[in-house]
């Protein structure tokens, strides 16, 4: 695997475009609609993010949806009930791979098929869109990534995280220096689980740390590159006594800092107290609650328009969860870009997350 510390400056590097497209006006976006549409399909329904994804695909100015996917004859049969999917025709793999002019595949089937899916898309062509976590082989994503390497195609991974923009402002700190050396992260992501979800997740080894703590693994490799060690702990706090990790925490340990990522799937008002605090030397980030995000920053030292001392942080409103991705995907294609995230970065936060799970790396 490739320097993490290379991984790191990538897409440190790469991230002040993000930061920018985060900050584009109704004017901008509206001017970049005159371009091209690029055509676009989507291949399952069954992953939790897939209507998010198509909703944002058909509000944005930049993609034309071509065609919708989904083997399943029940899932199929409810599309035609659905608004989300109101007018998308609804075809084989083999059409929409077909499809003349396709440029793009959103590949949104249960995690188990994933990589397979997104191997057949990489190999007619396509550029992906490939929703988290990646499989529970580390070889099978190396591959993936490999053959769209060589192909010239790009894959985007789903982490819902990267164009936060209260993660955004984060990188540019870690970037510019601003919070010294990061020495600590302290990340929480829980939830609620209902029954079903909870029934539907028990079909893989890795529990909430697989399914939910990988959002934030992503953004740790992000800022300090793949780990050295990575230590999971994991429990099943749940009144079902069904044994399905429901309650982990994995420690990822770097030279000079070490990293906590808590996943739990019983708590109540989880979503509210996600958090992912970001600890240097000569400052704090504390994002809290992680979507909508709220923010607040310390500083030792004033840094551009950050003053010292503890500040909060105000952030965009009414941008969709996945506008960022998408936007970005669009630039990507376009040629207008590079990638923020390369195939060194997603095997890493692979591994991490197969290590933070307690899932072998075969």
């Amino acid at each position: 695997m490739s320097n993490p510390q290379q991984t790191r400056r990538d897409f440190l590097r790469c991230s002040t475009l993000a930061c920018a497209s985060l900050a584009a006006s109704p004017s901008t976006v509206s001017a970049q609609g005159a371009k091209p549409r690029i055509r676009i399909g989507q291949v399952g329904t069954a992953h939790a993010h897939a209507s998010g994804k198509m909703d944002t695909m058909r509000a944005s100015a930049d993609f034309e949806v071509v065609g919708v996917v989904e083997p399943d004859e029940s899932r199929r049969a409810a599309l035609a009930a659905s608004k989300t999917y109101a007018g998308i025709p609804v075809m084989t793999e083999q059409e929409l791979l077909a499809t003349p002019g396709l440029q793009a595949v959103a590949v949104e089937t249960e995690v188990k098929h994933l990589v397979p899916t997104a191997a057949r898309c990489i190999a007619a062509g396509k550029n992906i869109h490939l929703d988290k976590p990646a499989g529970e082989s580390l070889p099978a994503l190396h591959r993936l990534l490999d053959d769209a390497t060589v192909r010239k195609l790009t894959v985007q991974m789903g982490y819902m995280l990267r164009y936060n923009p209260a993660f955004q402002i984060a990188h540019r700190l870690v970037r510019e220096g601003a919070l010294g050396e990061v020495f600590s992260i302290e990340a929480a992501v829980g939830k609620l689980q209902g029954d079903a979800e909870r029934h539907a997740l028990a079909a893989y080894r890795g529990g909430g740390m697989f399914e939910l703590g990988c959002h934030v693994i992503d953004s740790v490799v992000a800022l300090l590159g793949r780990p050295e060690k990575v230590t999971p702990h994991s429990r099943s706090s749940s009144p079902l006594k069904d044994g399905f990790p429901d309650n982990q925490t994995a420690v990822l340990e770097y030279p000079n800092a070490i990293v906590t990522v808590r996943s739990v799937l019983v708590e109540w008002d989880g979503g509210a107290r996600r958090q992912f605090v970001v600890c240097g030397t000569k400052g704090t980030m504390d994002i809290r609650p992680i979507e909508h995000p709220e923010a607040r920053l310390t500083l030792g030292k004033a840094h551009g328009e950050f003053k010292s001392g503890r500040q909060a942080l105000e952030f965009p409103k009414g941008r969709g969860r996945y506008d960022g991705d998408f936007e970005d995907l669009a630039k990507v294609i376009r040629g207008e870009k590079t990638h923020d995230f390369p195939p060194a970065h997603d095997l890493a936060v692979h591994e991490a997350i197969l290590l933070a799970s307690g899932l072998p790396l075969g």
